[in-house]
């Protein structure tokens, strides 16, 4: 046994059962793993990108984190975005990181490179193989470190790999998240007894269906507001579960929206900041007059801690709203944000999961979808935009009995496009709805919040997908995933409805 197959044994010993990849020749010993060692689905992505946005989607949905395989420092470096994305998320995920031999690394050959230094600011968890008998406990660390909700790099030298093993390592036990002390429950339940306006600001393991349960139980007996972060990990939300506000993206809302509560109180998220920085306006959501309690944070069992609250406040075990069974018309006509949004509230079945990076054009989808059967919502965690395609890819292989819906936008879908070639090579169920209005549009919404009233030919140039015009279709086409093109709110809904009804990867180009 080599150090790669003692690896890969130790992860599926482990319970890892996916590797995202795309190899070069550091990793050989580790792609021949993959046939020695039953148990893992090696899954090739023909960018980094892809691979990291993919396992960020698996981990999500599957609650245990997905491998990466990734050639060296370049390599890595191209999947660092969606990384970035993914340790906003708090998504299990572990890395291999193919080196050059221990040996060749003082040559410092064209592709060697700082690899600990690229890796650190993605990952919770770095390290460096140092043997071939070390690799299955490194792996066994690197996967437990995981499994407490971040992401874990761990760097194998080439030699490494193709040396000798002693054996496979035991998975190691993973840390179970505290709950909050009785000391907190008591000083926010006394907070919640106050007769002042209050909102329970919600993110992370919050938003689970135990915890959204747990904190409508919470607002039954105060009466206070429950909202969550704007961009959350994963929501589980629609008909028969509580409802939930969505923080506003813009500074100027995201305060309105927090200004008529006197108390805050934190749940398995930050106190929210503005995206950026904007000149005369403050970086927090919340004044100094406004009182700001930390419930749990999010690396705490945030649904035990609501749970213990709401017992606390003497809620019932059945307390709390729910969102009623409700659905937009099928709409008709001219296709606009509106008639988008209808389209798939209408269609979407029970189960889906949407991944939105829809961004500009998605706006109207969060609350038209409110009593839509139940589903689990995704969205940009870290707002490095191309992640929702790969996301959505990582989604359908977690979770092969679920339709999965993917409301993106064009310039986003442009940075990991080679996602559809993933997913028509693994036959995956994904619906890929691009939002097509041929420019960056947040761009140009910024570039008036930044004071241009009329911006000239090469800012134009610099936010605009047109000319040459985009063609979703021959794209999608030509990577083997079967598309249409729709002008009309009655021929989306239509696509939809083929789309959901057969199985594979479909996409639908939305001309707005």
């Amino acid at each position: 046994m080599n150090g790669a197959e003692s690896l890969l044994k130790t992860a599926v010993a482990a319970g890892v059962e996916v590797c995202f990849a795309n190899p070069g020749t550091t990793e050989m010993p580790l792609v021949a793993a993959f046939d020695a060692v039953p148990g893992v689905r090696a899954v090739l992505g023909l960018f980094e990108g892809v691979c990291t946005g993919a396992a960020d989607g698996y981990g999500r949905m599957a609650g245990r984190p997905a491998l990466t395989l990734l050639h060296l420092g370049p390599g890595f470096a191209n999947g660092i975005a969606n990384l970035h994305n993914a340790r906003r998320a708090r998504t299990p995920i572990v890395n291999l990181i193919g080196d050059q031999a221990t040996w060749h690394l003082a040559a410092d050959a064209p592709l060697t490179s700082d690899i600990v230094s690229l890796a650190g600011p993605v990952s919770g968890w770095v390290r460096t193989n140092r043997s071939a008998e070390e690799l299955a406990a490194d792996a066994a660390d690197a996967i437990a470190a995981a499994a407490s909700g971040q992401v874990a790099t761990l760097i194998v030298p080439h030699d490494n790999q193709a040396g000798p093993a002693g054996g496979v390592t035991a998975p190691r036990p993973a840390a179970s998240p505290p709950a909050a002390g009785e000391e907190t429950i008591r000083r926010v339940a006394e907070s919640l007894k106050r007769d002042q306006p209050a909102v329970l600001f919600m993110g992370g393991r919050a938003l689970g269906e135990r915890g959204l349960r747990a904190a409508a139980r919470v607002a039954a007996v105060s009466g206070c507001a429950l909202v969550c972060e704007t961009f959350p990990a994963r929501l589980e939300r629609g008909a028969g579960l509580p409802a939930i506000s969505r923080l506003p993206y813009f500074p100027e809302q995201g305060m309105a929206a927090l200004s008529k509560f006197q108390t805050i109180i934190l749940a398995g998220t930050r106190a929210p900041v503005a995206f950026f920085g904007y000149e005369g306006m403050p970086g927090s959501l919340i004044s100094r007059d406004q009182n700001v309690e930390a419930l749990a944070s999010p690396e705490e069992d945030v649904p035990a801690t609501l749970e213990a609250l709401a017992d606390a406040l003497g809620a019932g075990a059945d307390a709390g709203e729910v969102s009623p069974a409700t659905r937009p018309q099928r709409p008709q006509g001219a296709l606009s944000l509106e008639n988008l949004a209808a389209a798939i509230a209408y269609v979407q079945p029970e189960g889906a999961i949407i991944m939105d990076e829809g961004n500009t054009s998605s706006m109207a989808y969060f609350p038209m979808s409110a009593g839509a059967p139940p589903h689990s919502y995704l969205t940009l965690t870290g707002g490095a935009i191309g992640q929702g395609m790969p996301c959505a890819t990582g989604a359908a292989i977690a979770c092969p009995d679920r339709k999965v819906i993917n409301l993106q936008a064009d310039g986003s879908a442009m940075y990991t496009l080679q996602s559809l070639w993933t997913q028509a090579r693994e036959g995956l169920d994904v619906t890929t709805l691009i939002c097509a209005n041929n420019s960056y549009r947040i761009l140009g919404i910024e570039l008036m919040r930044s004071g241009v009233k009329e911006a000239g030919p090469q800012a134009r140039g610099l936010i605009g997908l047109a000319p040459p015009r985009l063609d979703w279709v021959q794209m999608s086409k030509g990577m083997g995933v079967p598309a249409v093109r729709v002008e009309t709110a009655e021929s989306l809904v239509e696509e939809l409805e083929r789309a959901i009804a057969n199985s594979g990867p479909h996409l639908i180009e939305i001309v707005l």
